[in-house]
């Protein structure tokens, strides 16, 4: 996420219910969290990551977890599928 491309060129998953799906299913790699999303939608995908070992990294608003996905708006969480 660091470089200029951002998430766009990983394959992903943007939203919450994508996202907790994604990593119940097994299929992410790594989890990426709003710091300023809402506790009781990103305590719920905090928990699911520590229990299935998914590696969790925190970004500092919304809109830049949107900005590195390429979306317009902001996003709570996203995951980068295996």
């Amino acid at each position: 996420m660091t470089d200029d491309r951002g998430l766009r060129d990983a394959q992903i998953k943007i939203g919450t219910k994508q996202t907790v799906k994604a990593v119940e299913m097994g299929q992410a790699a790594e989890v990426y969290v709003a710091e300023d999303g809402d506790p009781r939608l990103t305590s719920r995908i905090v928990s699911l990551c520590n229990k299935h070992g998914v590696k969790l990294t925190y970004v500092d608003t919304m809109q830049q977890l949107g900005k590195a996905c390429g979306i317009e708006v902001g996003a709570a969480m996203a995951a980068v599928l295996k």
